[in-house]
């Protein structure tokens, strides 16, 4: 963690950092394909500080292992580094190119980072990080409503689903290159849906008194529109976005073979954790319902 907010902070000052999304000329190559901002590196670096702080104390307290385990820190640290893959280099600025390299960075940053960050628990580890009363203070008034947001899977469920399709318009797709306000406020929702959907999901897997059904049907809905959206963007006969038309070409893609990688990548690879939290909500519920068929048995 201490690794990471010294690369994030490094990063924010090194020189010519930008943060400028559009107006790039020339494609990038690996070496020159960064997208420095400190508007999003200073959070993520003071994120991380807050988030080591109350780990090293919440470990000292009670035990190494103890609120978050090992490997819940690890799924953190990991989301942490796929959030930097998404933002910071090499496919934001790729993205502006490349349709497949947009959609990759989407998907990451909606269906692989949220998942990966709440399992090291942040919200708690990170009030070990604060004064105590500052932290109960923000229990007291956040604690409820992030309560009533993770009950709410239906409302998470239809949030990801509008920000999944509406920013995968074309001319909403344009937009986001030609603006940078647009382009992270895009990412900030592709983010904050993710996190409250998981989050929501998270909330069932942890309490035994939740059922699995609601959830997998979720996950279910979740990667049949995904797999719509692939579908279309895979077996389109034509370039659907006239931005990436123009620009796949000059990063050396051939417009359709590039929109059909980008279905690809939205059809399969990003519906695995959507099965994998379906999977894992239904093996939960059959091993609830076999732990109280035992207990209600007689001896």
């Amino acid at each position: 963690m201490t690794a990471l907010l010294a690369f994030c902070s490094g990063l924010a000052l090194a020189p010519g950092a930008a943060s400028a999304h559009a107006g790039h000329a020339h494609p990038p190559t690996l070496a020159t394909a960064w997208s420095l901002t400190p508007w999003l590196l200073f959070p993520l670096a003071a994120w991380v500080l807050l988030y080591a702080i109350g780990l090293a104390r919440l470990w000292r307290r009670a035990g190494a292992g103890a609120g978050a385990g090992a490997e819940g820190v690890a799924a953190a640290a990991t989301g942490v580094l796929v959030l930097l893959l998404a933002t910071i280099w090499p496919l934001d600025r790729y993205g502006e190119w490349s349709l497949a390299a947009h959609v990759a960075q989407h998907m990451l940053l909606i269906a692989f980072v949220p998942p990966l960050l709440l399992a090291g628990r942040p919200l708690a580890v990170v009030a070990h990080a604060l004064p105590a009363r500052l932290a109960r203070g923000l229990h007291h008034s956040l604690g409820a409503a992030s309560s009533r947001m993770a009950d709410a899977l239906i409302a998470a469920s239809v949030a990801h689903g509008i920000v999944l399709g509406a920013w995968h318009l074309p001319a909403a797709t344009t937009a986001a290159l030609d603006s940078d306000p647009v382009h992270w406020a895009m990412h900030g929702t592709f983010l904050a849906s993710g996190l409250w959907l998981w989050a929501a999901m998270w909330k069932r897997l942890r309490d035994p008194h939740l059922g699995a059904g609601a959830g997998v049907v979720a996950m279910l809905a979740v990667m049949m529109q995904m797999g719509f959206l692939g579908a279309l963007l895979t077996f389109a006969t034509r370039p659907l976005y006239p931005v990436y038309a123009g620009r796949a070409p000059r990063l050396g893609l051939d417009a359709l073979a590039d929109q059909q990688l980008a279905g690809v990548l939205m059809w399969v690879p990003a519906c695995i954790p959507y099965l994998a939290g379906a999977t894992w909500l239904l093996w939960h519920g059959f091993a609830r319902l076999a732990r109280r068929d035992r207990g209600s048995s007689p001896s």
